[in-house]
């Protein structure tokens, strides 16, 4: 048998395709949520509708915007006025309600986007999906809730074939949930996860540990940055960082809840209870504690505020999950941390004692609502036209 090359001169004809005639996959966007990220979203989302049409063939829709009491609906997508017309057209609703409007108005590739911090709106989660919505979050609390709702919450996204998306639930855009749960998923043996999962916290200790400044003017900084909560103490008290290390935990299925990572909370006891503004008024009685800690550190090393998840992490009794402040070297990877940003080390069996490092923004509105954006364009891409 002997191969024939085809001739040069034969032409072989191609089928033009006609791209304006493509249709647009269509994806209809209930957005609950619009505070600061939420907000900064939704403008994302309407400013990069027409080119994602063009570059992407994707439709994004913003048809609906709650917060806990009002929503607004366009089936056509809102707009930039999206703010005046909730102020003037917003109404109440109950989720039975927003669910049944979707069906109303024939929607379909419905996605659902938390941008709340809300504990009880998570429970929302599973009429959502038994409606064939998906599900993309920047609140951790679905995901740090004991573990028979984590259980039933994967179980029926697996029944229905739905998806649910939560990048930013760790490291704001940072690419670190997809990394390790494909690395996981891929079979590598992921020994130990180590890092500064708090942006606020990174900044606060950064300077301190390099710069001559009481504890209360960092903090202070800090606050008049945005880069704290309103009330500090959530960032001090370290239960954020926990449910970060939590969530990472999850991801390599082990079955753990909150209350077996070991927390050291920043904040005096004795300031732990008191009014916000009361405390806010007390931040010099913070100096002489974390003056001492300082002190204690070697002139070769600075504080971190790190997370750690380490021990038989094939096994759900041999891991070991806690978050505490720990003097580092200067010039390990942890010390050398600037500004606000995070950092994650993710040890492998196969990269050994040298592991993979992702660094970058891991806090702040605007980063996070980029995540968010990322993960709605993930499963843009996964749905059907």
């Amino acid at each position: 048998m002997s191969l024939v090359n085809a001739p040069e001169n034969i032409l072989i004809p191609t089928a033009k395709i006609d791209l304006d005639n493509i249709r647009n996959k269509q994806i209809h966007l209930f957005i609950i949520g619009h505070g600061q990220v939420g907000s900064l979203l939704i403008d994302q989302l309407i400013a990069e509708r027409e080119n994602l049409k063009k570059r992407r063939r994707i439709d994004l829709s913003v048809v609906a915007v709650a917060n806990s009491t009002t929503v607004i609906f366009d089936k056509q997508g809102l707009q930039e006025d999206w703010r005046e017309r909730k102020a003037a057209e917003g109404t109440g609703y109950t989720i039975p309600k927003l669910i049944q409007k979707a069906h109303n108005h024939g929607l379909y590739n419905t996605v659902m986007v938390d941008n709340t911090a809300s504990p009880s709106f998570v429970l929302n989660y599973l009429p959502f999906i038994e409606a064939g919505f998906s599900l993309v979050s920047s609140n951790k609390v679905a995901n740090t809730l004991g573990m028979d709702f984590y259980t039933s919450l994967r179980e029926r996204l697996a029944k229905r074939q739905q998806d649910y998306l939560y990048e930013t639930n760790v490291g704001a855009g940072l690419p670190l949930i997809d990394t390790i749960k494909l690395l996981h998923l891929s079979g590598e043996n992921i020994t130990r996860i180590r890092g500064v999962f708090s942006g606020s916290l990174s900044y606060i200790f950064n300077r301190f540990s390099a710069e001559k400044v009481p504890f209360d003017k960092v903090l202070q900084a800090a606050i008049d940055q945005g880069y704290t909560e309103p009330d500090p103490r959530e960032d001090l008290c370290g239960n954020d960082v926990a449910r970060k290390l939590l969530i990472l935990a999850r991801e390599l299925a082990l079955h753990c809840e909150f209350e077996e990572v070991a927390v050291e909370n920043l904040i005096p006891g004795h300031l732990r209870e008191i009014e916000t503004d009361k405390f806010l008024s007390k931040l010099k009685a913070l100096n002489a504690h974390f003056e001492g800690v300082k002190s204690c550190c070697a002139p070769d090393e600075v504080l971190r505020y790190v997370a750690t998840l380490e021990g038989d992490l094939a096994d759900d009794f041999g891991a070991q999950m806690h978050v505490r402040l720990e003097a580092v070297p200067k010039q390990s990877i942890l010390g050398q941390l600037g500004g606000s940003d995070s950092i994650f080390e993710i040890y492998t069996e196969s990269y050994g004692e040298h592991p993979i490092v992702i660094q970058g923004a891991g806090a702040g509105p605007k980063v996070t609502a980029r995540g968010v954006f990322g993960d709605i364009l993930r499963i843009s891409e996964r749905v059907s036209a």
